[in-house]
Formats: structure tokens, sequence, C-alpha cells
């Protein structure tokens, strides 16, 4: 089974301010569970000013005790590989980023977009698809998504208040409509 985790999110901030926060987000004292965020790989598309970042997260385990009875469930952390296409000229930045670990067991795959607001050019908007699929556990595959999916989406709408901290300490107040 397949689950869907939707975000959707407006900035009042500018595009440049929203994506330079996204890219220092973490690690955050507020977020714990990222330990680090390391950039592997970073270049600019001379003909189109895009620029390409490849990056890995590596997280706590958040996985519960009980569950970590199973051997391969009973490891310290998890990887995360995310790829970023920022375009400053049309002021849109595209992400994909999935779990390098349990590859075998698990799928946990997000697609985001940054762009300006069509509602209004100062402002930002934030749109988010995941999914999670996990198989080869047998009765606890429904368990393992349904934990993953709540905790995914409280992760994202944790993220979300780290990014609105972020943006009032680098940019004040959000934009008046």
């Amino acid at each position: 089974m397949v689950v869907p985790v939707d975000v959707y999110q407006v900035y009042k901030y500018p595009f440049e301010q929203v994506v330079s926060s996204y890219l220092r987000k973490y690690p955050n004292p507020l977020e714990k569970n990222v330990i680090s965020v390391k950039t592997v790989e970073e270049k600019r598309d001379i003909s189109t000013g895009i620029i390409y970042r490849k990056r890995i997260a590596v997280c706590q385990n958040v996985i519960p005790e009980i569950l970590r009875k199973v051997s391969i469930l009973k490891i310290p952390d998890i990887q995360l590989e995310e790829e970023s296409w920022h375009n400053p000229q049309e002021r849109s930045m595209a992400i994909q980023s999935h779990c390098l670990t349990w590859t075998q067991y698990a799928s946990i795959k997000e697609e985001s977009v940054f762009r300006e607001s069509v509602e209004n050019p100062n402002w930002t908007e934030f749109i988010q698809k995941g999914s999670i699929s996990i198989t080869g556990a047998g009765f606890f595959n429904y368990i393992l998504e349904s934990f993953a999916s709540t905790f995914l989406k409280q992760g994202a709408q944790k993220g979300i208040g780290i990014m609105e901290m972020l943006l009032k300490e680098q940019c004040g107040a959000p934009l008046a409509e």
C-alpha cells in the first residue's frame, strides 16, 4: 500500500529569503532528529543559471523501541538524499528526496517545490507531495506505514514552524497582503 503525505504552505516572504532559510534550516536545536546535512555536490549550469545541489541528511532513528525488536530496524541513524534544482530567474526550486536506508523494504519519497506565489509575487508557495510504501514486513507493513505517515506529517509541520522562525529572524515580520 502507498500512503500519501501532502503539504501546502504560503510563506509571506520573498522567494529568495525562503530558499536561503530552507538551505540553512538544519541542523537546528528545535529539531533534534536531524543530526547533520552535508552538501555533497553543487554546480551551476552556466547557460540556464540553474543551481543543482545534492545533500545527504543524517537523522536519528525515530522508530519506537517496541518495533526495533526487529533486527533491521535496530540502527541508530537514517540517511536521506535530497536533490534540488534552484532556478533564480524563474524564482522556483524543485526538490526530490528519498530515504537511503532500508531501500529493500521501504520507499519514502518526497517531491517539493518552492515558487513565487500567484497570489502575491512577494510571497512564496511551498508544495510537497510524499509517499511511503513498506514491503516485506507482513502485518507490520501497515503499522510501519501509519507510523511513518504520522511522523512525516508532524515533521512537515515542525519544519514549517522552523522556517517561519528563521524567516522572521532574517526578515522581520511577514509581508502584508
